[in-house]
């Protein structure tokens, strides 16, 4: 809600702002915006600008100045910085294809390993890793969602990538990457 103030500008309350925010933040990232940053290879100063763009959101929830650490309100907010963000919504994807809810195009792309003939015998095979193709050229081919989205899911716990519903891995793999994001160095 809205609070009209003695000098007839609009505040709004801590609830809205915060639902505000979270909305803008979520939406980012779900419309696939961050996938197609890491993807196309903006690992520094577009990412920094983004992150720049979250902390100013959350700035804004908490009525921060700017000089204040950014780090407790971020974690006091449960969002994930830029580049876990990025592994969140890549590791969804890659999730997806496996138990078959992804697109044909993305499920076709990525294979366990107990699935490819060759390899069944390897102790891999009983794992639930994903094959990581090989490349020719690391500039380009290293950034396709194949080979990204395989590193990416064989770099989880075993108990995360053994989630039996999406929700689960959803609420399993942010509590990881939020541990690895905020853990004392």
């Amino acid at each position: 809600m809205f609070c009209s103030t003695p000098s007839n500008t609009q505040c709004a309350s801590f609830a809205d702002t915060y639902h505000l925010v979270d909305t803008s933040a979520c939406t980012c990232g779900d419309k696939g915006g961050l996938l197609q940053l890491s993807s196309l290879g903006y690992s520094g100063q577009l990412l920094q600008r983004l992150q720049s763009v979250f902390n100013a959101a959350a700035r804004l929830v908490f009525s921060a100045r700017k000089s204040e650490h950014i780090t407790p309100l971020l974690r006091e907010l449960h969002w994930l910085k830029v580049p876990e963000r990025i592994q969140f919504r890549l590791c969804v994807l890659a999730h997806r294809c496996v138990i078959g809810t992804a697109p044909s195009y993305l499920a076709e792309t990525l294979y366990l390993t107990a699935d490819v003939g060759s390899r069944r015998r390897l102790r891999s095979a009983s794992t639930s890793t994903l094959v990581i193709p090989s490349t020719r050229r690391t500039t380009l081919s290293d950034r396709a969602f194949p080979v990204t989205a395989a590193q990416a899911w064989n770099a989880l716990p075993s108990s995360v990538r053994s989630a039996p519903s999406l929700l689960q891995f959803r609420r399993d793999l942010k509590t990881a990457l939020f541990q690895s994001s905020y853990s004392s160095p």
